[in-house]
């Protein structure tokens, strides 16, 4: 193993390197999930890093860079806080090779041991160039990040169904599961038994009207049904064709994002922690995706103290 990989230990990072398990001490109960805070994103660098710095001061213990990200985004956000930990969510296996994912990882390691986690995943056939035997590829990438002097305990995997949570359990710190219900959750608890990170992704619209949530929450859930990823897997958790037709049915829209006032989100939230969840990764769904939602990350925040 190269320097690079030898992953120095801060001694303010309560992970240790060799404890896969331990990732959960530094992401703490609740995250953020985000696609906005990208590099290149619609906020420039400066408001991106503020944001960063916010969210970390209002408590959240993991800040989850959304779409195909890499350590590039990361490293700035990283850089302008002290504590809290930043993750992909995902980094698509197709787009980047895992001698360049190791490499992005060991420059953060060294800079700032402990601070960054790599999210991996499979993205979907539909969007992703090349697409095809995504389990087995994930291994073969796996393998490779292997070779490179990666240790598992420091990337996690976007799984879904049981192989590829055993994969996150096997070659990995956990799963990091997207668009999920709390009764995926405990399957998902069930299958990587109590060491691995569970941290699924749990959209949120703070809300108190029933019409006007849903709206927004149909609205944006959407895009994600076109991807036979998520259908199948809603499919195999006990939903019907037509709950995943037409944006979504109110059945779909109240399994998998918490609407509501304050305290009905927080019980929905909690909901996943007793499934399992060792970590919740809330998104925040508003009807103006294309801004970053600080005041509402506030509220998040208040509502979870």
């Amino acid at each position: 193993m190269n320097e690079a990989t030898a992953s120095p230990k801060n001694p303010e990072d309560p992970r240790d390197p060799k404890d896969p398990g331990s990732l959960k001490k530094s992401v703490g109960r609740y995250g953020v999930w985000t696609g906005l805070l990208r590099a290149g994103g619609p906020d420039g660098a400066a408001e991106h890093a503020e944001a960063a710095a916010e969210l970390e001061q209002l408590g959240y213990g993991a800040l989850w860079l959304g779409g195909n990200t890499s350590a590039r985004d990361a490293a700035p956000l990283i850089a302008a806080t002290s504590r809290i930990v930043v993750g992909t969510s995902i980094q698509s296996i197709w787009e980047h090779k895992p001698s360049e994912a190791a490499a992005g990882f060991a420059e953060l390691e060294v800079s700032h041991p402990g601070r960054f986690v790599l999210g991996l995943g499979v993205s979907h056939g539909p969007i992703a160039q090349g697409y095809r035997r995504p389990y087995s590829t994930m291994v073969g990438y796996l393998d490779e990040l292997d070779r490179a002097g990666m240790r598992s305990g420091h990337r996690v995997l976007a799984a879904l169904g049981p192989k590829m949570l055993d994969l996150s359990r096997d070659r990995a710190a956990g799963a990091i599961p997207y668009l999920v219900t709390p009764e995926h959750t405990a399957q998902a608890r069930e299958r990587l038994g109590a060491g691995p990170l569970l941290a699924p992704e749990l959209k949120v619209v703070l809300d108190p009207d029933p019409s006007r949530a849903r709206a927004t929450a149909r609205a944006y859930l959407a895009m994600y049904l076109k991807l036979p990823n998520y259908t199948k897997n809603f499919l195999n958790l006990g939903f019907t064709d037509d709950d995943v037709t037409g944006g979504g049915s109110d059945r779909l829209i109240d399994a998998v994002f918490a609407w509501g006032d304050e305290s009905t989100v927080r019980a929905r939230i909690d909901a996943f922690h007793t499934a399992g969840a060792d970590h919740v990764a809330l998104q925040l769904v508003e009807d103006d995706m294309t801004r970053l939602p600080r005041e509402g990350w506030r509220r998040l925040a208040s509502l979870l103290a």
